[in-house]
């Protein structure tokens, strides 16, 4: 399973960071997007020759055009992993205020869905038969959430439209949908100790998921074995929610 070549958005940090150091200890070699710079060359420091970075807004049309040229011209594997809660970067909505529910809306449409349907888009002629798609989702889009669950409800349903779609090509698509995980920027240092308890207790497992788990399954759909597995939701929560 070696050899391949593996694109990862937001491959700075968290989930992304994560499942980047996986396929590049598989020695695949690993391309991670996103917008800051600097962070994505903390991880092509750290992951060294078997990695590379390229910057671009993934919710941005032009951007994605513009960075085709410095992107692989075959890819094996894309990991939609840019994303996250835009709720813990803005002010509370003001009930009634249906402006700021729309940008609220918007924001969370725009991080989720549209970085991972534009770079998708983009890609698709780059994947060979034997190619994976795999995107990561969420807990919420199942258990609520919002805006943010619902950008990762759309998620499932575009990327079961993309899995028969892709299919006849022999290219799968999926979903990874993590319930809480530890190690992420996506709390923002605002999950209480209570709140962290309660999500724990949710568990079979009792404890919190950690970013290489939800790297393994995203390792996993894009193994060679996994090709007759398409259109799925693989959750990686512990039992909090059962995916049947």
């Amino acid at each position: 399973m070696t050899g391949r070549t593996i694109v990862v958005t937001g491959g700075g940090t968290g989930i992304g960071r994560a499942v980047a150091t996986a396929f590049a200890r598989d020695g695949d070699t690993v391309v991670v997007t996103g917008r800051r710079r600097e962070v994505l060359d903390g991880v092509v420091a750290e992951l060294g020759g078997a990695a590379r970075a390229v910057d671009f807004d993934a919710a941005d049309p032009a951007a994605v055009t513009a960075a085709l040229a410095a992107l692989p011209p075959t890819v094996d594997v894309l990991v939609n992993a840019a994303g996250g809660n835009t709720g813990f970067d803005r002010p509370a909505a003001v009930a009634g205020d249906l402006a700021a529910q729309a940008a609220a809306w918007r924001a969370n449409f725009d991080a989720n869905v549209l970085t991972a349907v534009l770079v998708t888009a983009a890609l698709l002629p780059r994947l060979p038969a034997g190619g994976r798609v795999v995107t990561i989702g969420s807990i919420a889009a199942r258990r609520g959430g919002g805006d943010y669950g619902a950008a990762k409800a759309a998620i499932e349903a575009w990327t079961a439209s993309l899995a028969a779609e892709i299919g006849p090509r022999g290219v799968t698509a999926n979903v990874v949908a993590p319930g809480l995980t530890m190690g992420t920027e996506f709390f923002r240092g605002r999950l209480s100790d209570a709140r962290r308890q309660r999500l724990v207790d949710e568990t079979m497992t009792k404890r919190e998921g950690t970013t290489d788990d939800v790297a393994a399954a995203v390792r996993y759909l894009a193994a060679p074995g996994a090709g007759h597995v398409t259109g799925q939701v693989l959750h990686v929560n512990g039992g909090a929610y059962l995916g049947r």
